[in-house]
């Protein structure tokens, strides 16, 4: 794998400089950083991203998120800062949320008591639903 940009500063200007190892160092002549091969990391697929962020837009915590979709709260609460996304004010609604496989939705969904009162949304989770409901505060 050659590189042919500094990590740092991407600079071109980039030597051989050892090895650390068995890993290739180079240097950066431009800034005089020293780096070895690129960091290929744990891409974490979009959908997930997306959903976390639908999740605290929809008035969930961040460990609630992290239960649900099992990616750390440490990282949803960095997506939320990269995206610059900014939660509404719910002062006078509270939301919970129940998951369900399809059959306990469908039976969920037949129960007119349950439905009335609220504002509420279904969302998909992989193989399950999210059923995310808003209740007044009662006074």
């Amino acid at each position: 794998m050659e590189i042919l940009t500094c990590p740092k500063c991407q600079g071109n200007q980039i030597t051989k400089s050892g090895v650390i190892n068995n890993k290739q160092r180079y240097l950066c002549k431009k800034c005089k950083y020293f780096f070895t091969v690129n960091k290929i990391g744990k891409k974490i697929d979009d959908y997930y991203v997306t959903k976390a962020l639908q999740l605290y837009l929809e008035g969930l915590s961040y460990r609630e998120i992290e239960r649900i979709i099992g990616v750390s709260h440490v990282t949803v609460s960095n997506w939320v800062k990269a995206f610059n996304i900014k939660k509404p004010s719910h002062a006078n609604y509270h939301p919970t949320y129940k998951i369900f496989n399809h059959l306990e939705l469908v039976e969920h969904l037949k129960n007119k008591e349950l439905l009335s009162g609220a504002g509420m949304i279904i969302t998909e989770l992989g193989d399950k639903f999210m059923l995310i409901k808003w209740e007044r505060f009662k006074d």
